[in-house]
């Protein structure tokens, strides 16, 4: 080999272990996947109420701000099913006050009824007293009566008797017309006498009826003002059930508050609102369209935070830690990068979150590098005009120094 030769050989070895340093000192301390795209929450719309689109303020890809009108949906139905749960409300409170008026009137009805009850018991009680007393009294004059009847009755039986002897003896002249006189005088008392005694044993008689039928009314009395008493005595049973209806109707004042407050955000959720700020995307609602609730309306994408979600090799993390420097080259805008921060890794490796995982249990393995997600967020103020937009690819390089 001529000199000429060799010192081309030479320098060309040079140049080849210069660009080996340069291209070693370039990528020192650095990661850096073309496996990465850009991530950002994607916000479904969708109607908590069903209806009549009446109309859609926005278009497709518009940008919007929180709270905006994005559909509104038609009033009227919602309008009055509010009216109607108002009025039930309002029949609802009236028949409350009604039923907690009702406890202190039932209550008060029952003690004076319990009080009024027992008064008549015990009255009906003393009146059965008294008649009984009565009978007793009437039996001890019924029975001095009939003992002086009986005398009586034998006294004028005897004086009765003498008159009939001593008539004879008069026609005989064997006795004086006064004595005669005086024995029919005697007679004619004792008769009166008896009469006078039979007629006390028919009025002892008449009492004794008179305070068996008095008896018989005051333990009639006496049996219905028990009635009464047991009656009254459920009174606190009665306060009970009062209270409970007056409880129940606070209850049914409270379903139906519960009512209007369900009817209010029904009709509140006739106009849907952007929830973020973002722009519209998958726009799917027309004036005059008939939506479900729960149907899907549209999305909203905030592009104020994009992330970026780079698959990194399982052997590329082994440096990597959370607050790194990061630099993101779009391929859409020629190469224009901006400049981020690791923010976290994934706890698990992406074919883990796969609908089916590799199981390598079965014995048929291979093995395969696995790509571990790591979250990258943008400095503050680097993408403005928001360039970014979900699923572009990018080529993130991490600066592990």
């Amino acid at each position: 080999m001529t000199p000429a030769r060799i010192r081309i050989a030479i320098g060309l070895l040079v140049v080849v272990l210069l660009a080996a340093g340069v291209w070693w000192w370039s990528t020192r301390n650095r990661e850096s996947t073309d496996d990465a795209q850009v991530d950002a929450g994607v916000t479904p719309i969708a109607a908590r109420v069903g209806g009549t689109v009446v109309a859609v303020p926005i278009v497709d890809n518009q940008q919007v701000h929180e709270g905006t009108v994005l559909v509104e949906i038609d009033k009227r139905d919602y309008e009055v099913a509010l009216d109607r749960a108002r009025a039930e409300l309002a029949d609802a409170e009236a028949s409350a006050i009604a039923a907690r008026a009702g406890v202190p009137i039932t209550s008060t009805t029952t003690a004076s009824n319990v009080t009024t009850a027992r008064g008549s018991v015990d009255q009906a009680a003393s009146e059965i007293g008294a008649s009984e007393q009565g009978i007793e009294a009437a039996k001890a004059r019924l029975g001095t009566a009939q003992a002086k009847q009986r005398e009586a009755a034998a006294k004028a039986a005897k004086t009765a008797k003498d008159v009939e002897r001593l008539k004879p003896l008069l026609s005989k002249d064997e006795i004086s017309q006064q004595q005669y006189d005086a024995a029919v005088a005697a007679a004619n008392a004792d008769a009166a006498a008896a009469e006078s005694a039979a007629a006390q044993s028919v009025e002892a008689e008449h009492e004794i009826r008179v305070a068996q039928s008095r008896l018989v009314q005051a333990q009639s009395k006496r049996q219905q003002a028990s009635a009464e008493l047991s009656e009254a005595e459920t009174g606190p049973e009665q306060v009970k059930v009062t209270k409970a209806r007056a409880a129940a109707a606070d209850a049914r004042v409270m379903q139906a508050r519960a009512g209007v407050r369900q009817a209010e955000l029904n009709l509140e959720h006739t106009t849907v609102t952007a929830p973020v700020k973002g722009q519209i995307s998958k726009k799917t609602v027309e004036v005059g369209q008939l939506i479900q609730p729960g149907q899907a309306l549209m999305a909203v994408i905030p592009l104020e935070r994009v992330w970026i979600t780079a698959n990194f090799k399982e052997t590329q993390v082994e440096h990597i830690r959370p607050g790194q420097r990061v630099t993101i080259r779009a391929d859409a805008y020629g190469g224009k990068t901006f400049n981020g921060k690791v923010d976290s890794l994934a706890a698990a490796t992406g074919a883990r979150f796969s609908l089916l995982p590799p199981d390598n249990s079965t014995g048929n393995y291979v093995k395969v590098v696995q790509r571990i997600p790591v979250r990258i967020s943008l400095d503050a103020g680097q993408d403005p005009e928001h360039l970014l937009r979900p699923g572009m690819s990018v080529v993130p390089t991490v600066y592990t120094d």
